[in-house]
């Protein structure tokens, strides 16, 4: 939606602010609201009522609470941060605070909730409407600010409540708010519900890139793209004796991981010490979008360090990196040409037999639900820690087609996989747009850049 600009500004004499409307002030965070207030709510509850409980993970990003955990009173130790319906929740630690995660509180159990430490409680006085102060709080200025005031050691920086006390704030009179507030919360409706769609076409362009490739590398290529090969189509089909492959070509060997490979093993156990250098010990992290990717803050070595590795084992072009710790565990990617470049304990590095199999196509295995069903069965068998081990990767299952069929196979997927991963990079694309156009559209309202009354009217 087009709006103008108000018809008479002043100078607001803060220099970021700029210009405001003729009839709005600018008041320092203290006039205008309380910061960390006790919650009265909570005084009136008895000790065996229970109230809901607000962890980090629970406050979204740019509005939204999820209330699904509770507590009760009595069993609250001192050290959490209270709250109460209205009052507005902000992150304050990094990275949560520069991504916007923020709220308006509503409809909390009893009225009141116990947060993460890492909240400020922000609530809005007489003359400040609570809606118009959430958009303030997640408006691109206030986020930006609170940013460069930031302060603390070891990456846990956190914004003060002394910035909140102090940042100006621009304050139209309380209806003019109240408006700005209606007006944000169609406007941003509008646009969450359209990113919500554009999420669900992005999940299922990804699902169907996985049905693709799990029914290519289990059944072979469509007749048409088998008949462009010179491949027979419609090939006969027999059991394959695992129940989530199914049938397989007559033609093809489900065999194991470790007949393909010429050796499976993991990274190193005992990091070499951190030191200034162009030689790299990558992670489960350096794996992307299945791609094998160095990163401006990888861990470096020393030459000598690096040395001792190489000894013990290489990864080489070709070779396959499977993440076999943490939360990732199954992702993977073909290693490309790097140089001076080694793994930690955390990646398994694959070497295909070339004569066997090629290395295209048993990541297009490892990618689909042949691996991956075999892998999320296996991760949660040993501990709570998500994980699978050498000799487990060695009997994973691999369906295997005589080798130039698997170069074909191989081609028609990098073609289709990738037609389908420009569609994914598209809609991706205008999600943040949108999201770039929300966020703007917010700070435009909130500073009177953009007169949205009559929208509302």
């Amino acid at each position: 939606m087009r709006a103008k600009a108000y018809p008479r500004y002043k100078s607001s004499g803060v220099e970021w602010l700029g210009d405001v409307p003729e009839d709005w002030g600018v008041k320092r965070g203290r006039f205008v609201m309380s910061v960390n207030p006790p919650a009265p709510q909570l005084r009136a509850l008895d000790q065996e009522d229970e109230v809901s409980f607000v962890p980090m993970e629970s406050v979204g990003v740019q509005g939204g609470l999820s209330l699904e955990q509770r507590r009760v009173l009595a069993d609250i130790s001192s050290g959490y941060t209270e709250f109460q319906d209205g009052d507005v929740v902000v992150a304050k630690i990094t990275p949560c605070f520069e991504n916007g995660k923020a709220a308006l509180a509503r409809d909390l159990l009893n009225g009141a909730a116990y947060g993460t430490t890492e909240l400020h409680v922000l609530r809005a006085g007489p003359v400040t409407d609570r809606s118009f102060l959430f958009y303030v709080v997640i408006s691109d200025t206030f986020r930006k600010l609170g940013e460069s005031e930031m302060f603390g050691a070891g990456g846990q920086k956190r914004v003060p409540p002394e910035f909140c006390k102090d940042f100006r704030t621009p304050l139209p009179p309380l209806a003019e708010q109240r408006a700005i507030a209606v007006f944000l919360d169609r406007e941003t409706g509008r646009i969450d519900r359209l990113v919500a769609k554009k999420r669900e076409l992005v999940e299922r362009l990804k699902e169907k890139s996985t049905a693709l490739i799990s029914h290519t590398v289990t059944h072979g290529l469509p007749p048409a793209a088998a008949a462009i090969a010179g491949l027979p189509g419609n090939a006969p089909l027999r059991p394959s004796g695992i129940d989530w492959i199914g049938v397989v070509p007559t033609r093809w060997e489900v065999t194991k991981m470790c007949q393909v490979c010429e050796s499976i093993r993991d990274g190193s156990h005992n990091p070499p010490d951190r030191a200034a250098g162009i030689h790299r010990l990558l992670s489960v992290r350096n794996i992307q979008e299945g791609k094998f990717t160095i990163l401006s803050d990888d861990r470096t070595m020393t030459a000598e360090d690096y040395a001792d590795l190489q000894r013990s084992y290489t990864v080489e072009e070709g070779d396959i990196v499977l993440a076999i710790v943490g939360a990732t565990t199954g992702k993977s990617a073909i290693v490309g040409k790097l140089e001076n470049v080694t793994v930690q304990r955390s990646v398994a590095i694959l070497r295909p037999n070339r004569r066997a199999i090629s290395s295209s196509f048993l990541h297009y295995v490892i990618q689909s639900p042949v691996v991956q069903t075999e892998i999320e069965l296996t991760v949660f068998k040993y501990s709570a820690q998500p994980g699978i081990y050498l000799e487990d990767i060695g009997r994973l299952p691999v369906v295997r087609p005589p080798l130039p069929e698997q170069i074909a196979i191989s081609s028609y997927l990098d073609l289709e996989t990738a037609k389908l991963d420009t569609l994914v990079a598209k809609v991706e694309e205008a999600v943040e747009r949108l999201q770039e156009y929300r966020t703007a559209l917010i700070t435009a309202a909130v500073t009177g850049k953009i007169d949205v009354r009559k929208a509302t009217a």
